[in-house]
């Protein structure tokens, strides 16, 4: 399981109820380590973004934004029953995001999904 999200609305998570945080999992084929690899892969693209911890079904990251530094946390789950990437993304700050982690992590799919083809 993930953390919920808090009441503020700089945050999105496949297991959130609230409709402003919630966010679908990401669907994946083959094998788990495979998928966590190809996640692996696209956040160690990504600028200012950094893997903390890996393990084989989970994966932690901290983003910095550009102009202040602040940091997002990500948190990537695999469901192998499922077979989809649960994940959480969270300003550590603040207040509003003005939509940032919704679209890193719909980037982030595309970007999954692409590589799968």
């Amino acid at each position: 399981m993930l953390p919920p999200c808090p009441s503020s609305p700089n945050c999105v998570s496949t297991q959130a109820t609230r409709r402003t945080h919630a966010i679908a999992p990401i669907p994946y084929r083959g094998s788990s380590t495979e998928a966590m690899d190809r996640i692996a892969a696209i956040i160690g693209s990504m600028p200012r973004a950094s893997i903390v911890e890996r393990g084989p079904t989970s994966l932690r990251a901290e983003f910095r934004t550009r102009l202040f530094r602040f940091v997002d946390d990500v948190q990537f789950e695999l469901d192998e029953a499922k077979r989809t990437i649960e994940f959480r993304s969270a300003s550590r700050i603040g207040h509003s995001d003005l939509g940032v982690n919704r679209k890193r992590m719909e980037s982030i799919r595309a970007q999954f999904d692409a590589a799968a083809t």
